[in-house]
């Protein structure tokens, strides 16, 4: 008998060095159909007039809500020990902070 009744299956996960060391991102847009949601992972940088696409995650509708809901679980944990975060809203200007343009 499996010693793992009753209990789901333990999957080795794998992480390479160069995906451990991660993706910086300070923007996040999101689009969705009706399969799948696209979350693309991008870098503003200050006074550059162009912002790249660092990374872009698709899944399904499902997958999207149950990061949803572990991302609420995590935000919870770390505002209890590290208190609320500050939620700031930030209107970018069209041209993300660069040099106005002169004729």
């Amino acid at each position: 008998m499996s010693e793992n009744k009753g209990q789901a299956p333990q999957i080795n996960i794998e992480l390479s060095e160069e995906i451990a060391e991660g993706v910086y991102s300070n923007m996040a847009m999101i689009t969705h159909s009706n399969t799948e949601f696209v979350m693309d992972f991008i870098r503003l940088m200050p006074g550059v007039p162009k912002a790249k696409v660092k990374s872009r995650v698709v899944m399904t509708p499902q997958h999207a809500k149950r990061l949803l809901k572990a991302l609420k679980e995590n935000i919870s944990k770390f505002e209890a020990a590290h208190g609320p975060i500050k939620d700031i809203e930030v209107k970018l200007p069209m041209n993300f902070g660069g040099p106005a343009a002169q004729a």
